[in-house]
């Protein structure tokens, strides 16, 4: 009778071997280490014999590698470590630090702004970056809603600078309006509001002169205004557009337009969009200057600030329609900056490739890190001069 066989012999009653107790010898590469392979083979010209034995695969393992050289996602065999398109970590903190330091400034101007200091970035890759947490690399979604742009059967048309002028009113108040019934309305005029009349150029969308009044202007106040803004600009629009306000629908306007051989276009009564270059000047205007400060009652004080949120609109803000210029620079012709030769952060970008509208050259080398450097205009936190510097 043969002898019992022991228990940790007898394979038949013996459990299976479990998974994590067997050795596999055979490598195992990423799908970034796969690439490199590849790229090493061609660039020693190994066959695919001499590669497989040297990294210890089969031959036909490296064919297939090479018909996956174009396949994209999680799960292709070969595959970049890093996507040549992604911008390094620092761009998105740039980006969320200007929001953080301008929040009135939306994607789109966002771009624009850090086009002109050196760095393209499209709008929605802005919008992606803002969406994202500051410990975070994966991409989120926008969702800012576009505003339809109001749409007219007659498109006012200017060829060079000086050729079409805008002129409106508007109110800015002091203290607010409260409700606009009676007993509790506040009249429009002074110490509860400023009246503000300002002047734009349709071409450039550069302003050409502001106003400021303690009641609503008459028509000789607002003739006066035009003559100081004309001999300030050296130069005689053809045309002016306005509304049919009391100061400009009567005949001694009329009669001063025609002696300066001046055409005024008057818009649509109640007709919203009719003057839309002006009207959405001044929206801008008050949600960028004036909501974002205390309104002073001082007339002089009142001025200063309205000057040098003017001075700042011409010379640094970019303008949508301009496609990211200045009305400084559309008004006098000098080539944009955002055209000028831009930083790339990506390391791996190749340097004859597109980028973010607007294009450009690549100043220096790709893989260049940037810091964000803001400055205030005349000390006012509402008005943000953005530059980029190199950081070692």
């Amino acid at each position: 009778m043969p002898p019992p066989t022991p228990k940790s012999l007898d394979v038949k009653n013996s459990p299976a071997p479990r998974r994590e107790n067997i050795q596999f010898y055979r490598p195992h590469y990423a799908p970034d280490q796969r690439l490199d392979i590849l790229a090493l083979k061609a660039a020693r010209g190994w066959s695919l014999a001499q590669a497989a034995k040297i990294f210890l695969v089969d031959a036909n393992t490296l064919a297939t590698w090479f018909k996956r050289l174009g396949e994209s996602g999680p799960d292709a065999l070969v595959k970049m470590p890093v996507p040549v398109n992604r911008f390094p970590n620092f761009v998105r903190h740039v980006v969320q630090r200007l929001r953080a330091v301008c929040p009135a400034l939306g994607k789109v101007k966002l771009a624009q702004t850090l086009a002109r200091a050196g760095l393209h970035l499209a709008a929605s890759t802005v919008g992606r970056l803002l969406k994202e947490k500051p410990d975070s690399n994966k991409p989120g979604d926008t969702n800012a809603a576009s505003a339809t742009p109001c749409k007219s059967d007659r498109v006012v048309r200017a060829d060079y600078p000086n050729h079409v002028w805008h002129v409106d009113l508007t109110t800015v108040p002091i203290g607010g309006f409260w409700t606009p019934w009676l007993p509790f309305a506040l009249p429009q005029c002074f110490p509860f509001c400023w009246w503000v009349a300002a002047i734009i150029d349709h071409f450039s969308r550069k302003v050409m002169g502001i106003a400021v009044f303690r009641k609503q202007p008459n028509c000789r106040q607002i003739r006066d205004f035009l003559a100081k803004a004309i001999r300030k600009a050296k130069a005689l629009p053809r045309y002016i557009i306005c509304d049919k306000g009391g100061q400009f629908w009567c005949m001694p306007f009329k009669r001063w337009c025609r002696r300066r051989k001046i055409r005024p276009r008057f818009g649509a009564v109640h007709k919203h969009g009719s003057i839309a270059v002006i009207e959405r000047f001044i929206l801008t205007m008050k949600n960028e200057c004036f909501r974002r400060s205390i309104v002073p009652l001082w007339r002089k004080e009142f001025i200063r600030q309205a000057e040098n949120y003017i001075d700042w609109h011409n010379r640094f803000r970019p303008h949508t329609t301009l496609h990211g210029r200045t009305p400084q620079e559309r008004y006098l012709r000098i080539p944009a900056a955002c055209r000028r030769p831009r930083f790339e952060p990506r390391p791996c970008w190749p340097v004859d490739s597109a980028c973010a509208s607007p294009q450009a050259k690549i100043r220096g080398q790709p893989g260049v890190v940037l810091g964000l450097s803001v400055a205030w205009h005349h000390g006012c936190r509402n008005l943000p001069v953005v530059s980029l510097n190199r950081v070692a």
